[in-house]
């Protein structure tokens, strides 16, 4: 459905303006279709996030500032979703051999456990097929990647 006809609305400045809202519509969108596989697995986007970042990292640890680097939500506290993942057994911290001063932050298996198991329960391409080709959705890519410069 057309932007405009899901928020009823279509008085944009212009087009860039419109963009800008169906982006930020698009978000919400994707979040709120992905957002029953996080409750059920007890974790919230942007543990979801630091998950995938240390499961891309392993076996070798991360530092919080790596974290905060790769992370999608620039705005996030890494430190404490670190703290929380720590709480629940998903990730581990222990300190940097060669530098005591640094934290490294290592998934655990029960980490990627939860990985795995909701990479079976969900696909993104499952989202995504129905609407877009495989060409399309590497197109629409490639204009958000030119859009950020």
């Amino acid at each position: 459905m057309r932007i405009d006809e899901e928020i009823q609305s279509s008085k944009f400045e212009n087009n860039y303006h419109k963009v800008v809202i169906n982006i930020s519509y698009t978000y919400s969108w994707v979040n709120n279709q992905s957002r029953s596989l996080f409750e059920k697995n007890n974790i919230t986007l942007q543990q979801f996030n630091i998950l995938r970042i240390l499961r891309g990292q392993y076996p070798k640890p991360a530092t919080v500032n790596l974290l905060k680097d790769r992370m999608v939500d620039k705005m996030s506290d890494a430190s404490r979703i670190v703290d929380r993942l720590v709480q629940k057994g998903m990730v581990s911290r222990c300190t940097n051999t060669k530098d005591r001063r640094a934290v490294d932050i290592r998934i655990s298996d029960q980490g990627l456990a939860i990985l795995a198991k909701m990479d079976e329960d969900f696909k993104i391409k499952d989202l995504l097929q129905n609407n877009l080709t495989e060409e399309e959705a590497g197109q629409l890519s490639d204009l958000l990647d030119k859009l950020r410069g």
